[in-house]
């Protein structure tokens, strides 16, 4: 059965954990934009703990009237610079930075006009190095819901809000990755992107996902 989500910016490993399984991947394309949530936001793991990296959005304060597949990226902001050196401060002595970075610094470098853009091209890269071969499918409308035989509706089960941890996906894969070893701390944090997985474990990623 497929999975829907809204399009999110370098998705928290779950994000992936929930398509374990899944027949294809449905892509929200007509929902209205909404701020403070994982489509322009991450979240990766610093020596001085969980750090949100954002993408500006032109006129932010007005895009929630906005549909997210037509907002545009603000690159009046040197935004891509400062993820990329977070990137490379976080994550540069992992074992597996230097095989992705080439690979993303291209998408990034590429400067894609809309944030649904951006998202997307980064989707189907982490989809190739996650050895996930599913379909990635765009919604024609907007429907506020969707009967359960028909989709795993996944849209806004995700939240950079540490108090609202999504709730086991027992429909689809098992809804959360294993713990897997982190180069900060001595607990496993959750919630952090798939970059935080794929620098630490590189081709072994996928199997922390079931």
């Amino acid at each position: 059965m497929p999975v829907l989500f809204e399009s999110q910016y370098n998705p928290p490993t779950t994000f992936f954990a929930a398509l374990a399984g899944a027949d294809a991947l449905w892509l929200e394309r007509h929902e209205h934009y909404h701020k403070q949530t994982y489509r322009n936001r991450c979240l990766i793991l610093t020596n001085q703990g969980v750090k949100p990296l954002t993408v500006p959005v032109v006129n932010g304060n007005r895009s929630e009237k906005v549909l997210t597949s037509a907002l545009e990226i603000d690159y009046r902001q040197n935004w891509v610079h400062t993820h990329w050196r977070s990137l490379q401060t976080a994550y540069g002595g992992t074992p597996y930075f230097e095989y992705y970075a080439d690979y993303l610094r291209d998408i990034y470098w590429q400067k894609p006009a809309l944030l649904f853009e951006l998202n997307v091209a980064l989707l189907r890269f982490y989809l190739r190095c996650l050895r996930l071969p599913i379909p990635v499918e765009f919604t024609t409308e907007y429907r506020s819901s969707y009967p359960a035989a028909v989709v795993h509706d996944r849209r806004d089960w995700l939240t950079p809000k540490a108090s609202a941890a999504p709730e086991p996906d027992t429909t689809s894969g098992t809804g959360h990755p294993r713990p897997y070893l982190q180069t900060f701390g001595k607990d496993f944090v959750p919630g952090l992107s798939i970059l935080d997985l794929l620098f630490m474990q590189g081709p072994a990623a996928g199997s922390f996902l079931t």
